[in-house]
């Protein structure tokens, strides 16, 4: 059986995953399908992907190097020191997933060096759809405040997106010892 197509990865992981370090670690939280898996193999980069389903994400990359595949409900409740230990991963991604009781293990899941490249869907969102469960949607500034202070901003917003239409935070946050506090990589306008 032919796999299903991975779908686009998002302009906003694009943006910041293409100036990450070839042969960095990559952590793909609620990964799906695996598009942003595969925008970091395509960059040279160790993926690590977890789901409570890893079958569609298995389709395409069983048997593929750089890439692990972890099946695990994030939202039983216990500890998930073994799939995001803290301080391992040069990158985390999320996209369209939230679930607050693990916001704290994914921040920390960044390495000092590392980066949180995060997307999600926020209050107002319900006007045009699913998710509209408000436990599904961060409220205004809600993901700004989850990772600071441990994290540094570089880029946050609340934004209205079209194509589909949807309301969403999103942000690019550095650890402390990340090399963009001191030289921030050139990005288009």
């Amino acid at each position: 059986m032919k796999p299903a197509q991975l779908g686009e990865p998002s302009p906003w992981v694009k943006r910041f995953l293409s100036h990450v370090e070839p042969g960095s670690s990559v952590l793909d939280v609620a990964c799906g399908s695996g598009r942003h898996l595969q925008l970091a193999v395509n960059h040279g980069l160790h993926a690590t992907g977890v789901d409570q389903d890893i079958s569609r994400a298995s389709q395409h990359f069983a048997g593929t190097a750089n890439v692990t595949l972890i099946e695990a409900d994030l939202e039983t409740g216990h500890p998930l020191d073994g799939v995001m230990p803290a301080g391992r991963f040069d990158t985390v991604i999320v996209t369209n997933y939230l679930w607050r009781p693990i916001l704290p293990d994914i921040i920390a899941a960044v390495a000092p060096e590392g980066l949180l490249i995060y997307e999600t869907f926020a209050i107002g969102n319900e006007q045009y759809g699913k998710p509209s469960n408000p436990d599904f949607l961060f409220r205004p500034g809600e993901l700004l405040e989850a990772v600071t202070p441990q994290l540094t901003p570089f880029a946050f917003e609340h934004a209205q997106l079209e194509k589909p239409d949807r309301i969403v935070q999103r942000i690019c946050a550095a650890g402390p010892d990340h090399k963009w506090l001191r030289t921030p990589p050139v990005f288009e306008a």
